[in-house]
């Protein structure tokens, strides 16, 4: 329900940002080319003057009031032939520079805008003459005032959400580390009496193999306790053999497993010394195959594999269940969110916690086939900078 609403919310503010944008857009582009619109105008008013000029030998007032106006427009005048016969506010010197640099100027202004004609007669003939003007400068920023806007727009929105993810994240850390401290105290309490009646049945030598197993039940307790409460705070690393660790949680897995799982190991003997937080990453790879099991449904093959190269040691954990589709590969890891029908969704999202955030590693679905299995990847580095 809270997913959905947040899609809605998601979902409203992009159309939000799509409709203002647009609006933008439209505006700018209608204010473009109404002063287009505008500057053609004023260019044809010059137009005439200077026909009225030429045609009339007496000068009227509003005739050399529109000659005179200085237009912002760059503007050339050619004769039929297309000389040039007159310019203005075009940057060009003519007894310093070349007359080319003011034919390449008209080449730039004649795509700008489309020319305006000059006719008038003389004694002899009629005369065709032709205006070329291009945009002002204040119509060349426009053209770039949305993308700037945009830009604002962009700049302001990514920052907003780099400070809603932050937070975001800041909250959902301390969320964890919340939940962790109480499920160790909530665990630690009944456990402290348990641990206390086992010692009193052994002072009065009650010794028998039930006892022993709910003495190793009771140790396994006591270790999920610790990862607990190591969730709660940043946990040291020490170098640690990751091939021991490893073995010893399948070790684990495969006592109390059922024996129609079959357990496929692929490790290498010698020692392969790593930084590591040796329960947590137990955690992790318990959880990986646990998560196997419950895919296979009691019955099938449980895959691990520990491998090295240049700068990783690469373990993979592989079943051979009912896979997932490929849109799942990422979601999978997000707190909440399960595939099990009574599953709480945290196992995944807190495996990912502590080999990305405390062991500066990576964790992903390396692959998977609906029918065939699914088969996930931890990496860790071998010489892993910014842990201790």
């Amino acid at each position: 329900m809270l997913g959905l609403i947040r899609n809605n919310l998601k979902n409203s503010w992009l159309l939000a940002a799509f409709l203002i944008v647009a609006l933008i857009l439209w505006n700018t582009n209608l204010l473009f080319g109404t002063l287009k619109k505008e500057e053609r105008k004023k260019m044809k008013l010059w137009a005439l003057a200077q026909e009225d000029l030429i045609e009339n030998s007496v000068v009227n007032n509003l005739t050399f009031e529109v000659l005179q106006q200085t237009w912002i427009n760059p503007m050339i005048q050619v004769d039929q032939n297309e000389k040039i016969i007159g310019h203005k506010n075009i940057n060009w010197d003519q007894t310093n520079e070349d007359s080319l640099v003011l034919y390449k100027q008209l080449e730039i202004i004649k795509k700008e805008n489309q020319p305006i004609l000059i006719r008038y007669k003389d004694s002899l003939s009629d005369i065709n003459q032709k205006l070329y003007y291009g945009d002002s400068i204040l119509l060349k920023k426009l053209q770039y005032y949305p993308m700037a806007l945009l830009l604002i727009i962009f700049l302001f929105g990514a920052v907003l959400y780099f400070v809603y993810k932050t937070s975001r994240i800041s909250e959902q850390n301390r969320l964890w580390n919340a939940m962790a401290k109480e499920t160790a105290h909530q665990i630690g309490t009944p456990l402290t009496s348990m641990i206390g009646w086992i010692t009193l049945m052994k002072d009065e030598k009650q010794e028998s193999e039930p006892l022993s197993e709910i003495e190793k039940d009771l140790d396994r307790l006591k270790v999920i306790t610790d990862r607990f409460s190591k969730m709660g705070f940043l946990p040291k690393l020490e170098e640690a053999n990751i091939v021991a660790e490893t073995n010893k949680t399948i070790e684990y897995l495969e006592k109390r497993s059922s024996d129609l799982v079959e357990f496929q190991t692929e490790i290498p003997k010698e020692e392969i010394l790593l930084p590591l937080n040796q329960q947590l990453f137990g955690w992790t790879l318990e959880n990986l195959i646990k998560n196997g099991i419950d895919a296979i449904k009691g019955k099938g093959t449980i895959s691990i594999d520990l491998e090295t190269n240049v700068n990783w040691v690469i373990i993979t954990v592989s079943d051979s269940g009912h896979g997932m589709k490929k849109e799942l590969f990422k979601k999978i890891f997000s707190p909440g969110f399960t595939l099990k029908k009574r599953g709480w969704g945290l196992g995944l999202s807190l495996a990912k916690r502590i080999i990305s955030d405390y062991h500066k590693g990576k964790i992903s679905v390396k692959k998977s086939v609906l029918g065939k299995g699914t088969t996930f990847e931890i990496l860790l580095k071998k010489n892993p900078k910014g842990i201790s």
